[in-house]
């Protein structure tokens, strides 16, 4: 893995070695020191890489700058508008995670159809983490919990779930929130004083697997995604989940969840009250749920790009190859 200077230490990798190369970092790195340094080809994993690789295979992963633009700053999307239909084109190969963000992909000009292959996330990682609570989240999981993972993008649409809060409250049910807990998202109305609210602020592996093990439900209501990974985590741990019905998400949770409009409250509160009144379908939606996840696998995934690159290095079967992973494996 080449990577540019910086701590690569939290990687943990075994059998990968990171080699650092420049002296800088940033998407100037990626398009002069980079191609550079390659030997072979090259694997990028994070929507972008350097303009002059030819045996490249590119993984972008969504166009949602486009979609919801409000969710990025001008010089971002500006950015990010230029340059993917520039490698969409200069790639070898251009793969992405779901059916969705292969059309919307072929949608918005960023590469032919022809060029573009679908290989989705896994699950396995979650199925490591131990669950282990914290005080905090103890005291909050519990079968009235709806855990909500907080971030300030737009097109995260928690303030959807956050904005039921009296109806919810009425009902007994109460919203945990994971992750960020001050952004522009919820500065119109103070949800801090709610009494149902619980902000947990960042958890780790372990108390974000004991709070999905032990809550009512996951609630996902984002306006786009182009898979939607935490969705399947908490499938995969036996965690109910209510997602939007929008972008990927269908395409992702099948018949195993429940779905909602991301532009429809009531949906999402009625959603919640049957969680809350049926424990049978609490039990089925986990069971459904472990089962919908195992069908993404991490192992199959890493076989695919094995095989893609291989056919780079012109290769008829699948066999060590030279080819490189740039820093976009770290992020």
């Amino acid at each position: 893995m080449l990577a540019p200077p910086g701590p690569h230490d939290l990687l943990s990798l075994s059998t990968i070695r990171v080699r650092t190369v420049g002296s800088f970092g940033g998407h100037a790195w990626e398009q002069a020191v980079l191609p550079a340094r390659v030997r072979g080809g090259l694997l990028s994993l994070c929507n972008t890489g350097p303009l002059s690789a030819r045996r490249h295979i590119l993984c972008i992963h969504d166009v949602n700058t486009r979609i919801c633009p409000q969710s990025y700053s001008l010089p971002f999307r500006l950015l990010y508008r230029t340059l993917l239909p520039a490698l969409g084109k200069t790639a070898m190969k251009v793969t992405t995670v779901s059916q969705y963000s292969a059309g919307e992909l072929t949608r918005h000009g960023v590469s032919s159809a022809s060029k573009i292959e679908v290989i989705g996330n896994g699950h396995e990682h979650a199925l490591r983490w131990v669950p282990l609570h914290s005080d905090r989240t103890r005291s909050v999981a519990g079968p009235g919990t709806i855990v909500v993972l907080g971030s300030s993008i737009a097109h995260k649409n928690i303030g959807l779930i956050l904005g039921l809060q009296d109806r919810l409250g009425s009902a007994g049910l109460q919203v945990a929130v994971v992750g960020a807990s001050t952004s522009r998202v919820f500065s119109r109305i103070d949800y801090r004083n709610a009494p149902n609210v619980v902000w947990l602020g960042r958890s780790s592996d372990a108390e974000l697997a004991a709070l999905l093990r032990d809550s009512m439900c996951l609630a996902f209501p984002s306006l786009v995604e182009g898979f939607g990974l935490p969705p399947l985590e908490a499938m995969s741990l036996g965690c109910p989940v209510v997602m939007s019905d929008r972008a990927s998400l269908p395409e992702i949770g099948g018949d195993a969840v429940l779905y909602a409009s991301p532009d429809n409250a009531d949906a999402w509160f009625n959603c919640f009250l049957r969680l809350q009144r049926n424990e049978g379908l609490r039990r089925d939606l986990s069971s459904r749920g472990r089962a919908r996840a195992a069908q993404y696998s991490w192992t199959a995934s890493a076989r695919r790009y094995l095989e893609l690159m291989a056919h780079a290095d012109g290769l008829a079967h699948m066999a060590p190859c030279r080819l490189e992973t740039s820093n976009a494996l770290a992020t």
